[in-house]
C-alpha cells in the first residue's frame, strides 16, 4: 500500500546511561561460552534501566531533545502515538502520562499501540494513515521497550541479548513528500513463541507465577519473565521476511541502506545472504546496543545514518518482524532532516518531569 504526502521531519534516540558488557553476564552462566555466544548474537554489551527508570522516561527525554532541535511547537502536535510492550501501568496508557509530561496541548490525541520487534513500521503506518487522510498534520511517534525489566537474568536466551532504548520521530504533512510504500502482516498462531505467559489478566499475577523455577536448557526464569523460542522464531522469520522485503524491492540498487530490526547478528547476516542483499547496505548496531525491540530500527539509524540524513536524502527499506507474530517493512525517501545526538538518561535526569504531572 502506497501513502502520499508524508515527510520524516527528526528522529531522536535516548538509551539508560548504565551499560552492562556481556562479560558482567558470565558468572550467571559459568559453563556458556561468552565469547561464541557475542560472535554469533552480534552483542557486546547494552544499556539497561536501572531502578524506576522506565521506557516513558526514555521516550520523554527523546521526544524533548527533538522537539528542541527541530523548533516544532508543541501545540502543533496533535496526535501522540506511544508504540511499546513495557507501559508504566495497566491503565492508564502511557502515552496519556507522557501527553501530560510534555506539556502537549488538551486537542492532541494520544493512544497506545502494543507491539514489539515490528511496532516502528507499524507507528510509521498509522501516523502516515492519519496524515495523509486528513485527520493529523503532525504526529510525534514514540517507540521504545525496557525488555531489560521482564527478562531473567538467569536465562541465556534473553538475557544475554535484549537492550533498552525510547525514541520519539515527528512526521508531518508535505504534499511533496516522496510517496511510502508499506507491506504489514499477522499470524497469531505463533503467539507462544515469544511471550510472557503470566502477569496480565489471562494468567494473573500470584505466588507461583512470579516463582523463578528451572526450564528447557538449564535456563532459569518464572512465567512473569519473557519466553522466547528461539529456533521457531528462526524458522518464522525466515518464511515471512524475504518475501515480505522482495515485494517491495526487487533493485537494491534502488536502495542506499536497508535497517531490519536489530534481532541478532546470525539472523540479519543469513537474512541477507538469503536476499542477496549487498553487505555494505545492511545496518548493524547490535554490538552497543543489543536487542531494542520496537526501538531497534529508528535507534538504528539515529546511531549509524544520523550523519548523512542530516545532509542529504536516502532512500531506506526499514523491516520489522518479531513477537506476535507480526511484521511488516516500509520503503521511503527521507533526509534532509532533523538528527539529534543520543540522548543518555539517568535517572535523576527525568524524575522532575514525573513529579510534575
Amino acid at each position: 500500500m502506497k501513502i502520499n504526502g508524508v515527510r520524516l521531519r527528526g528522529i531522536a534516540s535516548a538509551v539508560p546511561e548504565c551499560i552492562r558488557a556481556i562479560e558482567e553476564d558470565a558468572k550467571n552462566f559459568p559453563d556458556s561460552d561468552m565469547t561464541k555466544i557475542s560472535e554469533s548474537t552480534g552483542v557486546r554489551k547494552r544499556h539497561v534501566v536501572m531502578g524506576d527508570l522506565c521506557t516513558s522516561d526514555l521516550c520523554f527525554a527523546a521526544a524533548e531533545r527533538l522537539l528542541e532541535s527541530t523548533s516544532v511547537g508543541k501545540s502543533s502536535i496533535d496526535t501522540l502515538i506511544f508504540v511499546s510492550q513495557t507501559p508504566d501501568y495497566l491503565l492508564p496508557a502511557t502515552s496519556c502520562s507522557l501527553h501530560g509530561r510534555l506539556g502537549l496541548e488538551k486537542h492532541c490525541a494520544s493512544f497506545d499501540v502494543n507491539l514489539g520487534c515490528s511496532g516502528y513500521i507499524y507507528g510509521l503506518w498509522l501516523a502516515s494513515n492519519l496524515i495523509s487522510c486528513g485527520s493529523a498534520k503532525r504526529v510525534l511517534l514514540l517507540a521504545g521497550d525496557t525488555i531489560s525489566r521482564i527478562s531473567s537474568p538467569r536465562d541465556r536466551s534473553v538475557a544475554l541479548l535484549f537492550g533498552d532504548a525510547g525514541t520519539a520521530t515527528i512526521l508531518e504533512r508535505d504534499d511533496d513528500g516522496l510517496p511510502m510504500s508499506f507491506v504489514l502482516g499477522t499470524d497469531g498462531s505463533g503467539q507462544q513463541n515469544l511471550i510472557v505467559p503470566a502477569g496480565g489478566f489471562r494468567t494473573p499475577h500470584s505466588e507461583k507465577t512470579c516463582l523463578p523455577t528451572e526450564r528447557e536448557g538449564g535456563n532459569i526464569r518464572s512465567d512473569e519473565n519473557l519466553y522466547m523460542n528461539g529456533a521457531e522464531i528462526f524458522t518464522f522469520t525466515l518464511k515471512e521476511v524475504p518475501p515480505m522485503i522482495k515485494s517491495l524491492v526487487t533493485d537494491y540498487d534502488a536502495i542506499d541502506a536497508v535497517v531490519m530490526h536489530q534481532a541478532n547478528k546470525f539472523m540479519l547476516d543469513y537474512l541477507a545472504k538469503r536476499l542477496k542483499l549487498p553487505k555494505e547496505k545492511l545496518i548493524l548496531t547490535l554490538e552497543n546496543f543489543g536487542n531494542t525491540s520496537s526501538a531497534s530500527i529508528p535507534l538504528a539509524l539515529s546511531v549509524a545514518l544520523s550523519g548523512k540524513l542530516r545532509d542529504a536524502s536516502l532512500r531506506l527499506l526499514l523491516a520489522g518482524f518479531g513477537v506476535g507474530y507480526s511484521w511488516g517493512a516500509v520503503t521511503l525517501s527521507c533526509g534532509p532532516m532533523v538528527m539529534p545526538d543520543l540522548v543518555k538518561v539517568s535517572e535523576n535526569a527525568v524524575k522532575h518531569s514525573r513529579e510534575d504531572v
